[in-house]
C-alpha cells in the first residue's frame, strides 16, 4: 500500500510541476507530462513544427498514432527545402539521392526500406513493407520495384540547388561534415493518440555525400526508432553509425521500462556513446527523443544546438532545445 501511495504521489507532483514547465526544455531530465487521455506528437529539428501540424490534425479528431506519424513525415519528405530528407536530399558522392526511412505501430509492426531512389514518399513504402509483405525491410532495386508495383511514380529526387551544393563539394578536397548541419539528416516522429497507443516514423536522405550504397541509422528498427506500447517509444538523429554501434532507440525504450524518466533515458544512451568514442564523439551529433505512455518527453544530445517541436493540447508546436553532453 505504502509503495502504491508514493507511486501516486511521485506522479501528482510531476504532473503539478509540468504545468508550470518553461517554454523551453532546460534539462535532459525536465520531462512535461499531459493529460494521460490526450494525443502528442514529438518531431526532431525545426522541420517537425509544419510536420506536427499534419499529424494533429489526425491526432485531434481521435485518428490512429500510426497514420498520424505516417502523415506528419510525408510533410517534410515533400518540401525539397529541406535537404536532409526526401525530395531535395543531398546526394551521396557519386549523385545519387537515397532514401531510408521506417515505421513501427503499437502492435510491434514494423516496416522499413533503405537505399531507395527515386520516390518521394518511402516512409509510405515502408508502411506497405509492414502491411503487404511477410519482411520487415527491402533494400535498393527490390525496395524500388516493389514501389513501382504498388503504383509509386518515379520522380528526379535531385534539385538543382541540391546538385549545385553537391558540385561545390566536390570541388573541395579538404571537406569534413558539419555538425547540426548535413548531420541532422533525419525527421524522427513518435506519437501517442487518444487511445494511449504510441507510433513512430523516420525517414532521411541520410548523410550528404555519403558513400553509394551507405545506410545509417534511419530504417533500422531498434536503432532509429523503436516503440513498445507498455513503455514508450524513441527516436534518433545524427550520425547514424554511431547510434547503430549500442542499439539505440532500443536503448532508450529500455532505461524506461527500468524506471528511468524518457530525458534521464536519453541522456544514458549519449553517454554511452560517450564511453566508447569519447574522441570521436567530441567533432559529430547525435540526438535522442523519447516519450513514455504517460506522455511525459525527453532528450538529450552530443552537442549544443539539437531541438525538437512538441504539439499537445498543452504545447503549441513550438521547439525545445536539449541539453546536450558537451
Amino acid at each position: 500500500m505504502a509503495s502504491s501511495s508514493r507511486r501516486r504521489f511521485i506522479y501528482q507532483t510531476s504532473l503539478f510541476a509540468g504545468l508550470f514547465s518553461f517554454r523551453k526544455v532546460a534539462s535532459a531530465s525536465s520531462v512535461a507530462p499531459v493529460n494521460p487521455s490526450g494525443p502528442i506528437v514529438l518531431s526532431t529539428w525545426s522541420h517537425g513544427i509544419p510536420a506536427n501540424v499534419a499529424a494533429w490534425e489526425i491526432l485531434a479528431k481521435g485518428g490512429r498514432s500510426l497514420d498520424a506519424v505516417e502523415a506528419g513525415v510525408r510533410i517534410p519528405e515533400a518540401d525539397p527545402n529541406v535537404t536532409s530528407v526526401g525530395l531535395g536530399g543531398y546526394p551521396d558522392r557519386d549523385g545519387h539521392v537515397t532514401l531510408d526511412a521506417c515505421i513501427m505501430d503499437e502492435f510491434a509492426n514494423c516496416g522499413s526500406v533503405a537505399c531507395l531512389e527515386h520516390i518521394v514518399h518511402p516512409i509510405s513504402i515502408a508502411r506497405l513493407v509492414m502491411e503487404k509483405t511477410p519482411h520487415v525491410m527491402l533494400v535498393g532495386e527490390g525496395a524500388l520495384k516493389f514501389a513501382l508495383d504498388n503504383g509509386y511514380k518515379k520522380t528526379n529526387l535531385l534539385t538543382p540547388e541540391s546538385e549545385q551544393h553537391w558540385k561545390e563539394w566536390l570541388k573541395d578536397a579538404n571537406y569534413k561534415p558539419v555538425v547540426n548541419w548535413e548531420n541532422h539528416d533525419t525527421i524522427g516522429m513518435i506519437a501517442l493518440d487518444s487511445k494511449g497507443n504510441l507510433s513512430g516514423a523516420c525517414t532521411t536522405s541520410g548523410m550528404a555525400y555519403k558513400l553509394h550504397g551507405r545506410v545509417g541509422d534511419s530504417p533500422i528498427i531498434g536503432a532509429g526508432l523503436y516503440v513498445d506500447n507498455e513503455v514508450g517509444a524513441a527516436t534518433a538523429t545524427g550520425v547514424g553509425e554511431e547510434v547503430i554501434r549500442i542499439c539505440g532507440s532500443h536503448l532508450v525504450v529500455e532505461l524506461m521500462r527500468q524506471g528511468a524518466s524518457p530525458g534521464d533515458a536519453c541522456r544514458e544512451a549519449v553517454e554511452r556513446i560517450v564511453k566508447k568514442q569519447p574522441q570521436r564523439s567530441k567533432e559529430l551529433q547525435v540526438g535522442f527523443l523519447a516519450l513514455n505512455k504517460h506522455g511525459e518527453f525527453g532528450s538529450f544530445c552530443l552537442q549544443k544546438g539539437f531541438n525538437f517541436a512538441v504539439k499537445s493540447d498543452l504545447h503549441d508546436n513550438s521547439l525545445f532545445d536539449s541539453k546536450s553532453h558537451y
